[in-house]
């Protein structure tokens, strides 16, 4: 298997095209057609977990946090994350990132925080919009059938907790090929009329390229009529934080203690208790201070994230209470998530999960 075959494998999990703007996802360092001897699954990519995939025999680092975030303009060694390159160039082994797009994901970072709190009947915090393409295209009406079921197995007509959703108007078509066309219906040179379906559907876009292939092979026409516009809708299923509920009511200080518990976190910074039960959560993996007014928009008792500065804990405005649990803290199932999730598509090859502790912070 090749490096860029395990990067489709991941992209299933959370499609790059999904990644925020300002980050540095995909493969970082190393060669896409290099031929992958193991794996190994990080948080962050130190030295240290170089020389732990150098000793494993893995050419390929899965790491969720980019070693390189910024332009590099040199790569003397002066900076851990220039020796971290160094290392794995001169090593052969290749580094690749998911970041943003695994925090967008419906199965990603905030779905593995819903699961180890409990938290039940999950929906996105902060929905994105532009992710939902929508296809027009005209069939012949006899041939109307076979196209839209190629387009619902190609990924197209799911909406929420719907499949195979699609909307269809009867009409006639009208077209006259030229003397270099061949036309399946009708004869060049003559205006033909033809009863057609038009279909609308939609689907998400990082299936775009397979959505049009799989268009053109299932349409009989020669030349396809089509139109493809970006819809404002928000996405259900894609989008940073999630809110959930637990399973049962907890008082505040129960619920700190349940967090610090469960998220294996030395200090939890939190804002002023409310003396109100904890039921209603959200939640979101990293830096999540930008969540705080989408949490309280959802009526959510707690929002738990990390990197809140020191006026962040004002916006509760005794309206829910804030909980920082620190950023490696809120991302550490993160490598079990991508572990898991290679092991059960790779079994060929070994799939490990890194020993590093990553994080850079310690408690006193």
């Amino acid at each position: 298997m090749k490096v860029k075959e395990v990067i489709a494998l991941l992209e299933e999990l959370s499609p790059l095209s999904y990644s925020e703007g300002f980050d540095n996802t995909g493969l970082l360092v190393g060669d896409a057609n290099a031929t992958v001897s193991g794996i190994l699954v990080t948080l962050d990519t130190l030295e240290l977990v170089v020389d732990e995939a150098i000793e494993k025999n893995c050419n390929l680092i899965v790491s969720f946090h980019p070693i390189i975030f910024s332009g590099l303009k040199k790569i003397t060694g002066k900076t851990y994350v220039e020796r971290v390159v160094q290392k794995a160039i001169k090593h052969d082994i290749a580094i690749f990132s998911n970041h943003t797009a695994l925090d967008n994901a419906w199965n990603g970072v905030n779905a593995m925080i819903c699961e180890k709190l409990g938290l039940k009947q999950r929906t996105v915090l902060i929905p994105k919009t532009e992710t939902i393409k929508k296809l027009i295209t005209f069939v012949p009406s006899n041939d109307a059938e076979k196209v839209r079921n190629a387009l619902f197995a190609a990924g197209a007509g799911n909406i929420g907790n719907y499949e195979s959703c699609s909307f269809n108007i009867e009409g006639n078509g009208s077209f006259k090929g030229n003397e270099d066309s061949n036309p399946v219906i009708g004869k060049k040179g003559e205006v033909h009329f033809e009863e057609e379906t038009q279909i609308g559907i939609t689907f998400s876009k990082h299936l775009q390229g397979n959505i049009l292939k799989t268009l053109f092979e299932a349409h009989p026409y020669e030349e396809v009529a089509y139109e493809i516009t970006t819809l404002e809708n928000q996405n259900q299923h894609l989008g940073m934080g999630m809110v959930g509920e637990l399973e049962k009511v907890m008082e505040e200080k129960e619920f700190l203690k349940f967090l610090k518990k469960t998220m294996k976190t030395d200090c939890v910074r939190h804002s002023t208790l409310l003396q109100k039960p904890i039921k209603k959560v959200a939640v979101l993996g990293g830096s999540g201070s930008f969540g705080i007014e989408a949490a309280k928009s959802t009526g959510a008792d707690a929002f738990i994230s990390a990197d809140f500065k020191y006026h962040d804990f004002f916006k509760a405005e005794n309206t829910i209470l804030l909980a920082d649990i620190g950023h490696y803290e809120s991302e550490q199932y993160t490598k079990d998530l991508l572990h898991s999730f290679l092991k059960k598509k790779i079994t060929n090859f070994a799939v490990l999960l890194s020993q590093i502790n990553t994080n850079p912070i310690s408690y006193l």
